[in-house]
Formats: structure tokens, C-alpha cells, sequence
């Protein structure tokens, strides 16, 4: 699977991982690891991304660097995949969401988790108890917020950044 991901500033990484601490039975991210998600692109037809990196770039053509606020803490209690629960920073950008739009113009969709469906956040943890999971969602955080000057290509296949783009492109 591929993806175009924001890096985060520090101070949205430490958060998530104090939380995560809060939840020891959950399955979280190790340090290092927390980006938004802007836009999964799929499996690729050979599993590599070279043809992905000149499509991204075409794609992210005329973004402008844009402001994104966390604003909270929430859950899935019942994720469209994987373990539940789900805890995780609330996103707010009217800028990432309409890239993320303009990305489903170009690379379809994934049932149920894009498009009309998406929810951007950053995930903090899956699994654990539930009881602990709501806890953490009903704590107020200071809000952080920062602009997205860079998105980068995931591989998931081989757990590397397959390329950087810096914004404006």
C-alpha cells in the first residue's frame, strides 16, 4: 500500500504518545512514526513507487503549504477496519480537505474510509479497553496547530518514504 502523509511537528507526536501510554493493552505507533494521512493511492501494479512518484507530483501540482489544527482527542468505537477501539487526534483543515478531494478526483477512493467518509486524524492507538479508550476521548487538550509545508510518499511495503515533496508545487 502507498499513501501521501504529512509529517507532524513534534509537539502532535509527543501528545499522541503520552496518550498511547494511557492505554498500555493498545497497539500503538512506535515514536517517530505519527503522520496524517492525506490520501492512501492503493497497492500499485508492481509494488513499487516510481510510477507513483511522478503521478503524486502532477497531483499535489498547485498546493500551497496549508494550516492544519488539532482539536481534540476522539475514537472509532467501531473502526471501517482493524482493532477497536480506535483513539486519535482530531484533525481540522479546510485545506487538507480539500486536497484530500481533489486527490479522490485522481486516485480512487477507498470504500468507506475516503471521500465522503474521510475523517482525518492522527491515530494514537488500537485496541485496548474500551472504558479507558472513552476516558481519553472526553479529555480536553490544548489545541496545536501548524501548516503542512511537506508530503511525503509512503511505501508500506518496504516501511520507507519513497519520496518528499516540498509545498507550493
Amino acid at each position: 500500500m502507498f499513501s501521501l502523509n504529512a509529517p507532524l511537528p513534534s509537539a502532535v507526536a509527543r501528545l499522541a504518545l503520552d496518550l498511547a501510554a494511557e492505554l498500555p493493552a493498545a497497539e500503538a505507533r512506535p515514536r517517530g512514526e505519527h503522520t496524517l494521512l492525506l490520501k492512501r493511492l492503493g497497492d500499485g501494479t508492481d509494488g513499487r513507487a516510481d510510477h507513483l512518484v511522478h503521478e503524486a507530483r502532477d497531483a499535489l501540482t498547485g498546493t500551497a503549504p496549508f494550516a492544519v489544527r488539532i482539536s481534540g482527542v476522539d475514537l472509532f468505537e467501531v473502526p471501517t477496519t482493524g482493532s477497536a477501539p480506535v483513539v486519535y487526534l482530531a484533525v481540522e483543515s479546510p485545506g487538507l480537505d480539500a486536497l484530500h478531494d481533489r486527490l479522490c478526483d485522481r486516485f480512487d477512493p477507498v470504500d468507506r474510509l475516503e471521500g465522503d467518509d474521510f475523517t482525518p486524524h492522527v491515530t494514537v492507538a488500537r485496541g485496548g479497553d474500551m472504558a479507558t479508550a472513552r476516558r481519553l476521548a472526553d479529555r480536553p487538550i490544548e489545541p496545536i496547530e501548524f501548516v503542512v509545508d511537506t508530503v511525503a510518499l509512503w511505501d508500506a511495503y518496504h516501511k520507507v518514504e519513497a519520496a518528499r515533496f516540498s509545498l507550493p508545487m
